[in-house]
């Protein structure tokens, strides 16, 4: 397949955004420039119904530049969409006859079911939803996609006249806002929401939520829980924190609010009344957990466009992250066996070990995902690939994970060698303090199962862990000589022994011997016990 290239600009209420893509077999794609312009095409709208004449010309200078970049990137087709704005707007077949003519841009404008399918594309390209009843929201300028959904099947579609601009202008005229028009927007929103949705009871476990004013709202509480991510892009927020934050944006003016922490400035006048429409909505829901899509409709337009094109190498069944983290992996070269063999000794510790299995099955995938990618480095050089690793991880796109989970199993890949943890490490420091605790205990884990195949030849079959006065023994199942494993795992067990608080003891299998109620005995050649104390200064060697 020849490589391929398109951009997709969408032409909302509020911004034009532009994404320039190249055809990816490995992910379907990647991308290549995003431009964004904040035109408010809307502005105004709602009272006279057309397009005022200083939207209109920086929408012409925005289409411009962007065909500029387009054609700069050697694309080799565009693909334009107005949304609300532009299906309400009286002047709406002048405005897309000039931009054709002005800026070489054909502009479809398309309606809100589609948009809801564009939205849902995206998201499904994103996250895991199998098993999962869950409803999407894509918030504009203008209005409002609400999609239910169960797995990849889509239930309902709505579009709501609700979005941030519109409710703007129509609810929310002064600076600062009044506790009248506080109350008002909120009336507003529930009746408008109840009455297009019904009363049935969904049973929704989250919502996904793509758009400006939903990567403005995880912008936000991620500078207010002092975390700081590369993006906001899969990101999660419960619903008491925006509780919060609609509170603290509704008490400040304008002025105030383009000082707020993770706010663009340009979006600090529509903020509140984007802010309380998520409110409403998971309200309307019941549900307590919103998940960030930073693609929303350009994404899916993308992927539209490639599979009409019959570009979209990616199968169209069940996405998973498994899948995704090994096709990373090889992506950068990886040894694939050695990395399948450290996931199935490091998950085999942790299902042994009940204070790692009391951390979860989100620690475990996070385990998993990090021995299968801790190596990648190595595409940069071998010499420190264990920082390389955690570089590349946490600018991935690994799919279903979260920025704080990317952010840990780039932590873990980095200390699966040489130096432990430490508080002046700026990426580690940056983590919560549970977060560096999480780190330790995973981290721990890895190096010790990553030790174990020190020759990358698979030869630990399987272990089991039992606790014998205080101290971890792992005994180990193989038909070969693993002196080189057992002194691999035994330089690197440091970082266990310190989340755990346990001395590391390794035995081969048979140099050890059951007791009738299932203790453990006494070894019978003590120079095959391999006790933790007598490997200390070899550590970091690995």
């Amino acid at each position: 397949m020849s490589e391929k290239r398109l951009a997709a600009i969408d032409i909302g209420t509020s911004s034009i955004r532009c994404i320039v893509v190249e055809v990816d077999p490995k992910n379907g794609f990647r991308v290549l420039d995003d431009e964004k312009a904040n035109v408010r095409l809307g502005e105004g709208l709602t009272a006279s119904g057309r397009i005022a004449p200083a939207s209109w010309e920086q929408a012409r200078e925005a289409l411009i530049r962007m065909r500029k970049i387009a054609d700069g990137c050697g694309v080799d087709f565009i693909e334009a969409v107005g949304t609300s704005a532009l299906r309400r707007a009286a002047n709406r077949d002048a405005f897309l006859a000039a931009m054709k003519a002005e800026a070489g841009v054909e502009i479809r404008v398309i309606s809100g079911l589609e948009e809801a399918e564009l939205a849902t594309l995206s998201a499904l390209h994103h996250f895991d939803m199998h098993n999962n009843r869950y409803g999407l929201i894509d918030i504009g300028g203008g209005s409002i996609e609400v999609i239910t959904a169960a797995g990849s099947h889509i239930e309902t579609i709505h579009s709501l006249d609700l979005g941030a601009v519109f409710l703007t202008e129509h609810l929310l005229p002064s600076d600062p806002i009044t506790a009248k028009e506080r109350g008002r927007l909120h009336k507003y929103l529930r009746k408008a929401i109840g009455k297009a949705l019904g009363d049935e009871d969904f049973g929704l476990q989250c919502l996904i939520g793509s758009g400006g004013t939903v990567t403005n709202i995880g912008a936000m509480i991620m500078a207010r829980r002092g975390e700081q991510y590369d993006s906001v892009h899969c990101y999660e927020v419960f619903h008491s924190e925006i509780v919060h934050l609609l509170a603290m944006l509704e008490r400040k003016n304008c002025k105030e609010r383009r000082a707020v922490n993770g706010l663009s400035p340009d979006r600090a006048d529509i903020i509140v009344a984007g802010v309380a429409a998520v409110d409403a909505l998971m309200r309307f829901f019941g549900t307590n957990l919103l998940k960030i899509n930073a693609g929303g409709i350009r994404e899916g337009l993308i992927i539209r466009s490639l599979k009409k094109r019959g570009l979209w190498a990616l199968e169209d069944e069940k996405r998973d992250w498994i899948s995704s983290a090994l096709g990373f992996a090889r992506s950068c070269h990886a040894d694939e066996v050695h990395g399948e063999q450290v996931r199935r000794l490091a998950l085999a510790l942790f299902d042994a070990i009940p204070a790692a299995r009391g951390l979860g099955s989100a620690a475990r995938r996070m385990l998993e995902a990090a021995a299968l990618l801790h190596d990648i480095g190595y595409v940069v050089s071998y010499v420190k690939h264990h920082k390389h690793s955690s570089h590349l991880i946490r600018h991935a796109e690994l799919f279903d994970f979260s920025p704080r989970e990317r952010e840990i199993i780039a932590n873990l890949a980095r200390y699966h060698r040489k130096t432990l943890p430490r508080k002046k490490h700026q990426d580690y420091s940056r983590l919560s303090a549970e977060d560096q605790e999480l780190v330790c205990k995973l981290g721990g884990i890895l190096r010790l199962a990553d030790g174990l195949d020190r020759r990358r030849s698979c030869l630990v079959r399987d272990l089991s862990c039992v606790t014998v006065d205080g101290k971890m023994v792992i005994r180990l199942a193989s038909d070969e000589d693993l002196s080189v494993e057992i002194f691999g795992a035994l330089a690197k067990a440091d970082l266990f022994e310190a989340a755990f608080g346990q001395k590391v003891v390794l035995e081969h299998a048979s140099d050890r011997e059951q007791l009738p109620n299932g203790g453990v005995s006494e070894f019978r050649n003590r120079k095959k016990c391999v006790d933790l104390s007598v490997w200390r200064k070899k550590s970091h060697q690995a």
